[in-house]
């Protein structure tokens, strides 16, 4: 048994080709605005703000002098490294969400195997 598809002058595959481009287009337009982006964080209650930006590289960092204490290093070591783990999700997750709208539209979360 053939089974016929519908001709429309291959306008079908020719569609889905010119979509999965413009989403690329898309895409890398949008990459680099993610990247230039920046992110501002706080942790230890404020005590700890930086600036992160879409490529994951510290811009700034502001310590509060009150959570200096020569005795106590490591709690400032790990309110130093929250911040930075913060600031790493916030980025990963913004990315993940953005990119989510363009791939989302065109059914990525399973539709289109191998093609990205």
């Amino acid at each position: 048994m053939k089974v016929r598809l519908p001709n429309n002058g291959g306008g079908g595959m020719q569609d889905m080709l010119r979509q999965a481009q413009k989403m690329q287009e898309d895409m890398a337009a949008l990459q680099a605005d993610l990247e230039e982006r920046v992110y501002d964080i706080s942790a230890g209650g404020g005590m700890v703000k930086l600036q992160i930006n879409g490529k994951r590289r510290v811009l700034h960092m502001e310590i509060q002098p009150d959570i200096v204490d020569p005795d106590d290093i490591e709690t400032l070591s790990d309110v130093l490294v929250a911040a930075v783990n913060e600031a790493i999700q916030k980025v990963d997750d913004t990315a993940a969400q953005e990119m989510g709208k363009i791939t989302g539209a065109m059914g990525l979360a399973g539709g289109m195997p191998g093609l990205f």
